[in-house]
This record gives C-alpha cells, sequence and structure tokens, in this order.
C-alpha cells in the first residue's frame, strides 16, 4: 500500500502562527464573505451545519469538515441558525529553511477542504494547540505550530484517496495486531474469520493491500522483532528465536536472512 507524497512531506517547512488557535460558535445571524486574505488559514468545524463556497465549488459543512486557504483567497460561509457552526480556526505563515516564502501548490492540498476520517485526533490536536500556545512559552507556541502541521498533515492525506471500507479497515486492525504480538502463532484461517473473508479472498485482499501474503507479513513481523532484539539486547540468538515462537534455529535463520540479507548472527 503506497501514497504519492506531497510536497509537503518532502520540504523543510517551518509554520509559524499568525493569530492564536481559537474556537468560536458563530452567532445565529453569521455571515462571512472573507476580504482577500493576509495568510494562509485554517477553518476547521466541530459541530453545526453550513455551507462553504470557493472559486465556484461548493460544500455542505459539519461536524469534521476541515479547509484550507491560501493568501489572496476570499471564501463565502454561511449556516443554519437553528444549528450554528463551532469552528476551530487560526491563521499561519509558511516559510522554507531558506526564508522564501513557498507557493501555495507546496503546502495546500489542491481540493482545499474535505471531511476528516479521524475526528477525534482532530479533535486532540485542536485542543493540545489551543491549550500549548495559551501557556505563553516558546515551547507552547512551538507545540501549537506542530499540531497544525500535523492536521494539515491530516488534510493531505484524506484528500488523497477515499476513506478505507469496511473490509480494508479490518486488514489495517489486523496487520496492527501481528506487528503487536509478532509471537504468538497467527493462522491464515483464524485471520480470514477476523475478518469476515473465506480463506481466498482474505490471502487476496491482504495481499493486494500490503504487498506480502499474510504468512510473509507475519513472518517479516516476527523478523523485525528479532532484529529489534538483536540489536537492542543481549538476548543469544537461540533465545530470541525460541522467544518468538521457533522452535528450529535454521528455519528461523533463514527466515531471518530472506528478510534482512544477513544471517541473525551477523545482526550482531
Amino acid at each position: 500500500m503506497t501514497h504519492s507524497l506531497p510536497p509537503l512531506a518532502g520540504a523543510a517547512l517551518r509554520f509559524q502562527l499568525r493569530t492564536p488557535p481559537t474556537y468560536w460558535r458563530c452567532e445565529p445571524a453569521w455571515f462571512w464573505r472573507s476580504v482577500p486574505l493576509p495568510h494562509h488559514l485554517l477553518w476547521c468545524v466541530l459541530d453545526g451545519s453550513g455551507r462553504l463556497e470557493l472559486d465556484g465549488r461548493a460544500a455542505e459543512l459539519g461536524p469534521g469538515w476541515c479547509a484550507v486557504f491560501a493568501p489572496g483567497e476570499m471564501p463565502v460561509a454561511s449556516h443554519d441558525p437553528r444549528r450554528p457552526l463551532l469552528v476551530f480556526g487560526l491563521h499561519f505563515d509558511v516559510e522554507t529553511a531558506s526564508g522564501r516564502r513557498p507557493d501555495p501548490a507546496e503546502v495546500l492540498p489542491a481540493s482545499r477542504w474535505c471531511r476528516l476520517r479521524d475526528l477525534g485526533l482532530f479533535s486532540a490536536l485542536a485542543a493540545r494547540s489551543d491549550a500549548a500556545y495559551r501557556r505563553g512559552d516558546r515551547l507552547g507556541v512551538r507545540q501549537a505550530e506542530l499540531c497544525v502541521e500535523q492536521i494539515l498533515a491530516l488534510l493531505w492525506e484524506d484528500t488523497s484517496g477515499p476513506a478505507p471500507g469496511p473490509v480494508d479497515a479490518a486488514l489495517d486492525e489486523l496487520a496492527r495486531d501481528i506487528r503487536r504480538e509478532p509471537s504468538r502463532r497467527w493462522t491464515v484461517p483464524e485471520l480470514a474469520a477476523r475478518a469476515a473473508l473465506s480463506r481466498a479472498q482474505f490471502t487476496r485482499r491482504f495481499t493486494a493491500r500490503f504487498g506480502l501474503s499474510p504468512a510473509r507479513y507475519v513472518a517479516r513481523a516476527r523478523t523485525d522483532r528479532a532484529h529489534q532484539l538483536l540489536t537492542e539486547t543481549s538476548m543469544s540468538v537461540t533465545q530470541v528465536a525460541t522467544t518468538l515462537g521457533y522452535t528450529d534455529l535454521g528455519y528461523f535463520s533463514r527466515q531471518y536472512k530472506a528478510h534482512h540479507g544477513h544471517s541473525p548472527r551477523a545482526a550482531r
């Protein structure tokens, strides 16, 4: 599973807040027709219902909708006075390490807005940026800047492709469980049953999503953990193999070499 990297991912950018992170509940008669924005603007809806327009495009707003605008843009927004919007937002600037102001395409996703998939994570980042900034110290400001950068990364990710369906979400959870407990005796029938798929369907979907068959994914998780134990502890090769459920030391060594290119003993 791969994603094309946005310019944001490969650039050394510094985010500078121009206004404090702020929450506001829009008044019943509220209507917003922005003047040309002097800075970038992050604007995210936590509650309520409304409508957002920019350059001939429109979106119906609700909890989780997040938008980011470039300097000079003039968004227009309104809301249902019976369900007023609760918004989190702030103005910010971006510079490269050399002090250059990057083009908006290097910072902002082309679509500018979407409904974030992980509203809980976004809400936590917004709350932390608000609390940290209001401490008034340099560490707090830096924490707030990092939270804004992370929110922007979430926006990039969620606008880059469709949300995973129920099967893909189940596969992601299984893959996390395998990495958390690589020493467990995972079997394909057990994993397929947890994903509510036949064995053949599970193997096909899992391999397409992660680039490895379920058996090879388990082996990779075990050998990755073995590499960590061999390089970060004083455990012997035999102890590591036994800890990870291998009863045949030669088989463990062959699997390890297949994934890491050298024998377990060479890791020392």
